[in-house]
């Protein structure tokens, strides 16, 4: 089905049938939707020698995050005139937006984006990135044990003994977590004080986040994210460098993926680069823009 990029992870299952990704799952859920034809009272209210009106007749379109970028760089300079940059060079003015480092014009064009067969280690860090961005994370407090599932880390998928006991691992974490709770949902059945609570909700909630200090950093932990662009350009150079931790690395390849397809000439300047250990890391030579 035709829509935003994504990049899909499969789910694998133990011999036992404990659910576990390998991968990162990368879903575009939303980009800027862009409309300059409202601005027409705007510059229609200048000096009509001006010719500001004419802004609008670009006959070039920009995909809508470009657009809205660059229209943001020129409300700066009230650059709406005939020799201004036109659309046809939109790569170029933003190209130059990266040279100078003017990027706060860049925090205008946000992305939300899905990230799926992400560990609860990864996602820690992940969240240290505050300006720019806002996250909705899966609650362990909230969900039942049906949507546990696990992430294996790069290092184990080739190596078929850390490959086994990374299984082994996650049955028994699935298993403990499965006895604890059955155990913590008797006691409450039986009156437990500890355990006890009003609402259906809750007292499924105090069992849940009792039976979830078991679960080890392995496990799950889905989430949606929005950031700007150039919050997005600050977390691809961080986190999709060769010195960046292996397993977000490879998130932030993939993020980097998807951003390209959907804003080719934001995220274009960044370049992919084997390194030595098979893996996969992104470059640019315009950083901290």
């Amino acid at each position: 089905m035709a829509g935003l990029p994504a990049i899909d992870a499969p789910v694998r299952h133990t011999g036992q049938g404990t659910p576990y990704l390998q991968e990162p799952g990368v879903v575009l859920l939303a980009v800027p939707a862009t409309d300059i034809r409202g601005m027409a009272a705007f510059l229609g209210g200048y000096d009509p020698e001006l010719a500001f009106p004419a802004y609008l007749d670009d006959p070039t379109t920009l995909p809508p995050a470009e657009q809205l970028c660059k229209t943001a760089g020129q409300v700066c300079y009230a650059s709406f005139g005939p020799k201004r940059t036109w659309n046809a060079d939109g790569e170029r003015y933003l190209a130059n937006i990266r040279v100078s480092g003017h990027g706060s014009v860049l925090e205008h064009a946000s992305f939300s984006i899905l990230l799926y067969g992400v560990s609860r280690s990864l996602t820690h860090e992940l969240v240290r990135h505050r300006a720019g961005t806002a996250f909705s994370q899966l609650s362990q407090r909230y969900v039942s044990g049906r949507v546990l599932r696990f992430v294996e880390r790069p290092e184990y998928r080739d190596d078929p003994e850390l490959h086994r006991l990374f299984c082994a691992r996650i049955d028994a974490a699935a298993g403990e977590y499965g006895r604890l709770t059955e155990m913590l949902l008797e006691r409450q059945r039986s009156g437990g004080r500890i355990l006890s609570a009003e609402a259906r909700t809750d007292l499924r909630k105090k069992v849940q986040q009792c039976s979830r200090s078991v679960l080890p950093n392995e496990t799950e932990a889905p989430l949606l994210m929005t950031a700007n662009a150039r919050a997005w350009r600050h977390i691809i150079e961080m986190r999709a460098s060769a010195h960046a931790e292996v397993e977000i690395r490879e998130m932030a390849l993939r993020v980097y993926r998807v951003l390209r397809q959907a804003a080719p000439i934001l995220f274009g300047d960044y370049e992919e680069k084997d390194l030595p250990d098979g893996t996969q890391a992104v470059d640019t030579p315009y950083r901290k823009v």
